[in-house]
């Protein structure tokens, strides 16, 4: 049997996500895979599709939904691989009791606000130039493993090639 590998989105849910294929498409054949839509884990309000407006959403008691729904949701244990908001979704979620063996988070830059680590194997991924990625005491303090990609933005995730270097990772 397959591990189970939950992918959570970034804050544009399902309606940009197109580039999600990419890893679907390269971790398929090693993983059963569940890919969850953060802005409805959330219950976000899409109709003003802003980032600004879904931010502010899961900052005010989305982000606290999504964990409760997936928690719901994922009772035994899974892998994540999840995007900007879904990693923090995720963290959250396993601090309270989500079984997560391998977590995957990339572009989650709220996390640079967690005090707590959950359990398992944790690699976190950010782009050099995404000015809000965590400092290196934070992981230093966390003992964290994370990589920096070099000259990459906070939206490298949605490159092709980034996908295959994260994925390589991922089935190591």
């Amino acid at each position: 049997m397959k591990p189970r590998l939950v992918i959570l989105s970034d804050l544009w849910g399902k309606e940009k996500s197109d580039w999600v294929s990419f890893y679907i498409e390269l971790l398929q054949d090693k993983f059963e895979i569940q890919c969850y839509d953060c802005c409805e884990l959330g219950k976000i309000d899409t109709s003003d599709y802003a980032e600004e407006n879904l931010h502010n959403q899961f900052i005010n008691g989305g982000i606290e939904k999504a964990v409760k729904n997936l928690l719901k949701g994922e009772k035994n244990q899974i892998d994540v691989l999840a995007f900007s908001i879904g990693g923090t979704i995720a963290w959250k979620a396993a601090l309270k009791g989500l079984n997560v063996r391998n977590f995957f988070a990339v572009s989650s830059t709220r996390l640079r606000y967690e005090n707590e680590t959950p359990t398992g194997r944790i690699k976190l991924y950010y782009g050099e130039n995404d000015r809000n990625k965590p400092n290196y005491d934070w992981f230093q303090k966390h003992s964290i493993s994370f990589e920096i990609v070099k000259k990459k933005e906070h939206n490298f995730y949605t490159d092709k090639d980034s996908a295959i270097v994260i994925c390589n990772e991922i089935l190591k």
